[in-house]
């Protein structure tokens, strides 16, 4: 299964970066890196959520029933005459859920990054996270996932699996930021490729939490 980040350079991910920047009224290309940033770090959070039974359960429960990826269906038609309020409640329910009072915390590190405003950033957020569940939901359907171990397996797939660790040390620490941006802002410039250091992340992520 491809990650999140292939997935947004395919033509379906094309198609929602050019409609949430339509939506948001966003360059197609800051649109496309706050994606990049935001949307391992929402799932980062969801996989976090889904470690406790209980959390595991409601996403399971919103996937099967709500978000079982038929947004998917007609991308066209939802950015087609502006996102539906409806839609954009329901990202903003989903934000409060998965990412509680870090929100404000995650579009302030993304907007610094992407050069954006975090007010633009967190518009974006609430529009690509109903899509972002249909995209979950698409893959839960797919393949069967019915508990809780099968939804962590889902999210760490899409997130890279285990490969990936130095990228989710990265994520985690956009989450458990303090909101003081300064390892925050050396780490994130990674994710858009801004610091090319020797030894790549892991080298820099060494550097940082290693002290």
């Amino acid at each position: 299964m491809s990650g999140i980040l292939d997935l947004l350079n395919s033509d379906l991910g094309k198609t929602i970066i050019s409609g949430v920047a339509g939506q948001t009224n966003q360059p197609q290309n800051k649109t496309q890196d706050v994606l990049t940033m935001a949307l391992p770090v929402l799932m980062q959070a969801m996989k976090r959520n889904a470690s406790t039974p209980q959390g595991a359960e409601g996403l399971l429960g919103a996937l099967s029933s709500k978000h079982d990826g038929s947004i998917l269906d007609n991308l066209g038609g939802l950015f087609g005459g502006g996102v539906d309020s409806n839609v954009l409640n329901d990202g903003e329910k989903i934000l409060g859920h998965v990412l509680g009072n870090k929100q404000q915390n995650v579009a302030n590190t993304l907007g610094v990054k992407s050069g954006m405003d975090a007010g633009s950033v967190a518009q974006i957020l609430k529009v690509a996270a109903p899509i972002l569940m249909g995209i979950l939901g698409n893959q839960a359907k797919q393949q069967n996932v019915s508990n809780s171990g099968g939804i962590e397996s889902l999210l760490g797939g899409l997130l890279g699996g285990s490969s990936a660790k130095n990228e989710q040390s990265f994520l985690e620490s956009i989450l458990d930021a303090d909101g003081d941006g300064s390892v925050i802002d050396d780490v994130a410039g990674m994710v858009l490729g801004g610091n090319k250091k020797k030894g790549g992340l892991g080298g820099l992520l060494g550097g940082l939490f290693g002290k």
